[in-house]
């Protein structure tokens, strides 16, 4: 009995050997695989219709006509047609108060002077509610009264548009959608634009079930608020501009995090690329997890990912830079080389 269980046991460390041996060399072949891929330089270039995540300050503080002047700069050198500057974040009853963007006049004015024809929209935000966890509550029909007043409030004072930045969004969000709606008649109402911010949409819409199953929404282990293909596309349905939060990749290697921005890429253009504007986002600095996401990593992935589509979607899209407050020169130095188009190709796709 003893030699029968030693070989027993030999067998098991043998199975388990050769197990681990394919499993390494599935991970090898797809790491051999992805680097291959990554090799190629992509032919797309970039376009003219690209969006930056501003600062508080602009609107929280007074600045001086060199440094709008010089912001005006930055925005026509780097081909920036959307300005999302933070203009909350809503308080808990959906109202922002006045005090907190008391020089919003003087930053739109010098906008439109120094950067004639950027939309500067107020971008306005705050932690969702769910499930008795969060800030501001949606499901509650006053509070997105408040909300859409506040809204109003920033359209009076001259802004462009509204863009949302709500988190967590999950897929069976009904409120948000009526948030959407409502928002929508009344930026329409004044010939405004409205825009969201989203995660990135899951792997497999299949996993979602999953998640909501056996994964709670709140707590140090949650399943992330990834958007589903049927909610990306009501969400476009009612919004201008969809801007995909892709940054924060956890990937080990340049290539894998190119592949994550280029698939994102392709699969949300497919999507949704014909009915609203769409922005990818890209970071301008390094994630606190992972080892290989950049700017430049981001932007060529991107670029690959257009390289793959059948044919350029029938409304422009470009990159959602994040942000302005970790973008240096250097930073910007980099963007102009991977993602603009030169003045010799025009503006792109």
């Amino acid at each position: 009995m003893t030699g029968m269980r030693g070989r027993g046991a030999r067998r098991v460390v043998r199975w388990t050997g050769w197990t681990a041996v394919y499993a390494l060399g599935l991970v090898a072949l797809a790491f051999s695989g992805a680097w291959v891929w990554w090799q190629p330089e992509p032919g797309a270039r970039g376009t003219d219709v690209n969006a930056l995540w501003a600062r508080h300050q602009w609107v929280g503080e007074p600045h001086t006509d060199a440094e709008y002047r010089a912001l005006g700069d930055l925005l026509k050198q780097n081909r920036i047609s959307d300005v999302y500057f933070h203009a909350g974040p809503f308080e808990a009853d959906g109202t922002v108060p006045p005090s907190k963007y008391r020089y919003a006049g003087q930053l739109l004015a010098a906008v439109r002077k120094y950067a004639p024809g950027v939309r500067a929209q107020a971008y306005l935000g705050q932690i969702r509610m769910v499930d008795g966890h969060g800030v501001t509550d949606l499901d509650d029909p006053a509070v997105r009264e408040r909300v859409l007043k506040t809204d109003a409030a920033f359209l009076d004072v001259g802004f462009d548009g509204i863009h949302y930045d709500f988190e967590p969004i999950y897929p069976d969000d009904a409120s948000f959608l009526v948030l959407m709606d409502r928002t929508r008649e009344l930026t329409r109402s004044r010939g405004r634009l409205l825009s969201v911010a989203l995660e990135q949409p899951p792997l497999f819409d299949a996993l979602q079930p999953v998640y909501k199953a056996f994964v709670p929404r709140h707590g140090p282990v949650h399943y992330p608020p990834r958007p589903t293909e049927r909610f990306l596309n009501e969400i476009a349905d009612r919004a201008d501009q969809v801007a995909i939060m892709t940054y924060d990749v956890s990937l080990p290697t340049r290539s894998l995090a190119g592949w994550h921005y280029a698939r994102h890429t392709r699969r949300t253009l497919e999507l949704i690329g014909d009915r609203a504007t769409v922005f990818m986002g890209v970071p301008t600095y390094r994630p606190l997890v992972g080892w290989a996401e950049d700017l430049t990593v981001a932007l060529r992935g991107i670029r690959r990912g257009v390289d793959d589509l059948d044919r350029p979607p029938k409304r422009p899209f470009g990159v959602g830079v994040y942000a302005d407050w970790t973008t240096g020169p250097d930073a910007w130095t980099r963007y102009r080389a991977a993602w603009p188009p030169s003045a010799t190709t025009g503006s792109g796709h």
